[in-house]
């Protein structure tokens, strides 16, 4: 691994699943504050996927809004000769036909990312999460792309309620579902091609984001959708599990300190040190719409949930890069104003999830 630390700049980037949560959020928010780039997006428009998501606010799509500035490929990661197409594309406009690459990068941010679908198909979370990273890290090795890997907390397994350790870029890895094995594989197979291949890369492992254009089968959008609708949230066993909760934007602004000043070959974990357990995000929300704190219901819990995530972030923090959202209060109003402003964005997607956990939850 490389131990000096870069300035780069990226002029043309590559984000996978950006019609997804975290990559539509990273492309609206690139296309907004950074006019010298140009983004192409990758995306296979999977049930998790919303093409609304590559439309402004105003419903313009991104192509219109952005001429010049924005495309867009439907295509599957796991689909090598499509992913090797289209890095390849990246590559030669990047370099304006010069064989010079180094504006350009990918934003690998494409996933199967829901636990309880793993639990069920874990197939295609070892296709998408595993096949899919190698495909993009070979293609980036043959056209001297660089890569940056956007991982999750999950890969560590948990931490114990009372354990007053957090995860650190030394924390051992011990995934415990599919999804988070998944990642883990992912991640190894990156670092494997960076020693092996000379891949150049950095991955980042964040903890659980939250914030608009998120899918309402997660936990934070599922409570804000029912409680729009005038239904009940659903809690999960006793609801004591905790999360470190981060704001998408700030999320995604971490990964571009990581892409712009970040050291080859290095792992940065990305946390706002925003620990809540379940039902205080629960109970947040029901104080938000006016409701009383009990106002909700237990459901059966998840197989093998983990009990706690804790991101030390000195690592992200080391590059300079400071969370916008210190307040998860302030943050989690935006989210449901977004939500209550955008009802048909989430309406058809939260019948078809609903009509999912119905078929594994039960009221306790």
């Amino acid at each position: 691994m490389s131990t000096e630390a870069n300035t780069r700049t990226f002029t043309h980037l590559l984000v996978t699943g950006g019609a997804g949560f975290i990559g539509s959020n990273f492309v609206h928010r690139t296309l907004a504050t950074r006019p010298e780039v140009k983004i192409h997006v990758l995306d296979a428009l999977t049930y998790a996927a919303n093409p609304d998501n590559l439309k402004t606010e105003e419903g313009i799509p991104l192509e219109e809004a952005y001429p010049g500035r924005f495309t867009f490929t439907k295509g599957d990661i796991v689909n090598s000769a499509v992913v090797d197409d289209v890095v390849g594309e990246l590559a030669r406009e990047a370099s304006g036909g010069d064989g010079r690459t180094s504006g350009a990068a990918i934003v690998h941010c494409a996933a199967e990312s829901h636990n309880d679908n793993s639990l069920v198909d874990p197939g295609v979370f070892a296709r998408t999460n595993v096949e899919g990273t190698v495909n993009l890290a070979a293609a980036a090795v043959r056209h001297n792309v660089f890569l940056h890997h956007i991982s999750t907390d999950e890969v560590f397994g948990d931490l114990a309620l009372d354990d007053p350790q957090r995860f650190t870029t030394a924390t051992p890895y011990r995934p415990s579902s599919p999804y988070s094995a998944s990642k883990a594989s992912a991640d190894h197979f990156i670092r494997a091609f960076i020693r092996s291949k000379g891949l150049r890369a950095t991955v980042s492992n964040c903890s659980n984001n939250y914030g608009p254009r998120q899918h309402p089968e997660k936990f934070i959008p599922r409570q804000i959708t029912a409680l729009i609708e005038g239904k009940k949230p659903r809690l999960y066993g006793q609801g004591l599990n905790v999360r470190d909760w981060i704001h998408v934007d700030d999320h995604n602004d971490a990964v571009w300190t990581i892409l712009e000043k970040g050291t080859e070959g290095e792992t940065y974990l990305i946390g706002a040190d925003g620990e809540r357990s379940n039902i205080q995000v629960v109970r947040d929300l029901l104080r938000i719409f006016g409701q009383q704190p009990n106002a909700f219901l237990h459901v059966t819990d998840r197989p093998g949930h983990d009990r706690r995530y804790a991101i030390d972030p000195i690592s992200i923090r080391s590059l300079g890069w400071e969370p916008v959202y210190w307040s998860f209060d302030a943050g989690l109003r935006e989210t449901v104003a977004w939500y209550q402003n955008n009802q048909q964005w989430w309406k058809e997607a939260r019948v078809a999830s609903e009509e999912k956990y119905s078929q594994t939850e039960r009221e306790l």
